[in-house]
């Protein structure tokens, strides 16, 4: 089998890619996370209008991969994964706006819920409409979780389908955040010289930087394939490969960076803590790995 993207989906990657790079997303996901949401929604209507939001119900899942990766390497801020990935799968339809869900007991909290014009959650087995409660702290400033009170049920379609095209979704963010990460310690370590010479001319640099890139590699046809079949054992597996790549990347380019990589102020911390929210995200890496080997013994 080939993984390889048909010449439309590389043109809808690079455009996209164009968007995001002319949009400042960094600046728009700090503000953000101080409750600036207007930069942010500039960005998702432009998004929109793009086709991100109707991927899950026009497009295949290849192409929601695609967007995903473009929206990780660019740290976009927003309940995409809810409102692009899970809800159009689980109402059947293309969400109107900003919405967001919360799943327990995988998902307890509802991201983003301050600004989304509608909110659910997954209660008693059914998607209901949700009020959003109070706010709870998270690793990554730019996701603002918060509590979900169910209300009345909606009428919905399959909630394992939606759950596993969250999940692919996630991981194919993961993916975008690490080559990000990598390409960006790759960039420092060329210019950053110690001792007369650039970093990145050292054996033990290479290596690591090597090492990410092997991880990288590896986990990206793992997106692909469970985007051709998303099957639950082949998205958890791209979820568990992306999340811990991804970690790789962010661990190597805190000791590519040096000190400067700790700061919040620098943009590196963007993706560090992004990675970091999002390996846990719609699913730890524990419960994903639980789920492939009860796939392949039939025992819980």
């Amino acid at each position: 089998m080939r993984f390889e993207l048909t010449t439309d989906q590389r043109d809808f990657a690079a455009s996209l890619d164009a968007l995001l790079s002319a949009a400042d997303t960094v600046a728009a996901a700090r503000v953000w996370a101080e409750g600036d949401h207007d930069p942010g929604l500039k960005l998702w209507q432009r998004l929109a209008e793009q086709g991100l939001t109707m991927l899950a119900t026009e497009a295949t899942p290849v192409e929601l991969c695609v967007a995903f990766e473009a929206l990780g390497r660019h740290a976009v801020p927003g309940p995409w994964v809810e409102a692009a990935a899970y809800l159009p799968v689980a109402l059947g339809r293309e969400v109107e706006g900003v919405a967001t869900v919360a799943v327990p007991p995988r998902v307890p909290l509802a991201l983003d819920a301050d600004v989304a014009d509608e909110v659910y959650v997954v209660a008693d087995g059914a998607l209901r409409t949700a009020t959003a409660g109070d706010r709870q702290v998270s690793v990554d400033r730019t996701r603002r979780l918060f509590t979900a009170a169910p209300g009345e049920a909606v009428e919905h379609g399959d909630l394992d389908a939606a759950y596993d095209l969250a999940v692919l979704a996630t991981a194919a963010q993961l993916l975008g955040a690490g080559e990000r990460v990598l390409a960006d310690s790759v960039a420092y370590a060329k210019q950053r010289r110690q001792f007369g010479r650039e970093i990145g001319s050292y054996q033990a640099i290479k290596h690591k930087l090597a090492d990410v890139r092997i991880a990288l590699d590896f986990a990206r046809p793992l997106v692909l394939g469970a985007a051709l079949e998303p099957t639950p054992r082949a998205v958890s597996a791209a979820k568990v490969a992306c999340s811990d790549a991804a970690y790789l990347a962010t661990r190597t380019g805190l000791q590519v960076h040096g000190a400067i990589g700790y700061t919040q102020e620098f943009d590196l911390s963007v993706w560090i803590t992004k990675v970091r929210a999002l390996v846990s995200a719609w699913g730890t890496t524990a419960d994903h790995r639980a789920r492939i080997l009860e796939s392949l013994t039939g025992r819980p």
